[in-house]
């Protein structure tokens, strides 16, 4: 597809660059599907985001549309460099490991949420769509077409914003050595579907283990002074919270003093769940926290949760719902 032109002698009309797009969402499904019309990706842990790059100016928006550009300063300063007028890039913003994973828990140093060792700089924008260039509207098109566009600008390079790379495979294979490599999962979708905001089935994401956001609504002091004992956690039922049990492993004694000093800023006399417990020190249910965990209790627990990152309740972020 050629590029259109702000001239009036074009034939093609110019399309209105939206000031925001609500992000096409995965659906959650037990095993990948199969067929030559699927293509998959990496499940990457991060944060999704996208970059609106216009004449003069460079914005980087979460998914629930907050402007979080000056969060991301090498993204914004790698997107003025990509040579193009306008576009919409999509994907998601992480930090990798030493073992070339992406990290949660490093993402959220790296842009101040606890002290830490990890540079801003250290933060790498994976795109995996397209959905505006240089005047055109490209949600319409089928996926293929928006990679075939978004490879060029992106592919090969090594500075904050990089080509997620799509692989033509066995959707079951490709899964297992995920799992295998220690990745979160995979992401499958279809390449012939156009754009579309919001949970369907043309995107899906199958995970090596369960894993969910739940409201935090409290916590229980360790034995070690000034530490972290439990998290307490909720889901969403309808408009009201539940409580679904605790967490109490997955972060560093370092993480652990954190954690408890950020909540303590938080505590009210006013639970937002139902709920005695002897030690519970109840907080405003502003956070979320990322859960991985096995499976549910019988009586509705989350069953040997660990504690993966949090997120701000504010921003969208996807709460578990019970049915």
């Amino acid at each position: 597809m050629a590029r259109a032109s702000s001239k009036k002698t074009d034939v093609a009309p110019i399309d209105p660059m939206p000031a925001r797009i609500d992000p096409c969402l995965a659906t959650l499904v037990d095993k990948p599907p199969k067929g030559p019309d699927w293509a998959f990706e990496v499940k990457w842990d991060g944060y999704r985001l996208a970059v609106h790059i216009e004449p003069g100016r460079v914005r980087i928006l979460t998914r629930g549309g907050y402007d979080w550009t000056e969060r991301f300063p090498s993204i914004a300063d790698d997107a003025r460099r990509l040579g193009v007028k306008t576009a919409i890039l999509d994907g998601e913003a992480v930090v990798l490991n030493d073992q070339g994973r992406s990290d949660f828990g490093m993402l959220q140093r790296a842009f101040g949420r606890f002290p830490s060792a990890v540079e801003a700089e250290a933060i790498v924008f994976y795109a995996f769509d397209l959905l505006y260039l240089d005047g055109r509207d490209l949600r319409r098109l089928p996926l293929r077409e928006r990679r075939r566009l978004l490879e060029p600008l992106v592919a090969g390079r090594e500075g904050a914003i990089r080509l997620s790379e799509e692989v033509q495979a066995d959707g079951d294979e490709f899964f297992r050595v995920a799992c295998a490599h220690g990745l979160e999962g995979i992401i499958a979708k279809r390449v012939e579907k156009p754009y579309r905001s919001g949970r369907g089935e043309w995107w899906q994401k199958i995970t090596c283990k369960r894993r969910d956001s739940f409201v935090i609504v409290g916590f229980e002091p360790s034995t070690v002074p000034g530490h972290l004992g439990r998290l307490l956690l909720a889901a969403r039922k309808g408009e009201e919270l539940v409580y679904v049990g605790g967490c109490g492993t997955g972060w560093s004694n370092e993480l652990s003093r954190e954690l408890r000093k950020l909540l303590e800023e938080m505590v009210t006399k006013s639970p937002a769940v139902n709920l005695r417990r002897k030690n519970a020190v109840f907080t405003e249910p502003v956070l979320v926290a990322e859960v991985e965990y096995r499976a549910w209790t019988d009586d509705g627990k989350l069953r040997h949760a660990s504690f993966k990152g949090i997120r701000e309740r504010a921003d969208d972020a996807a709460v578990f719902a019970l049915t």
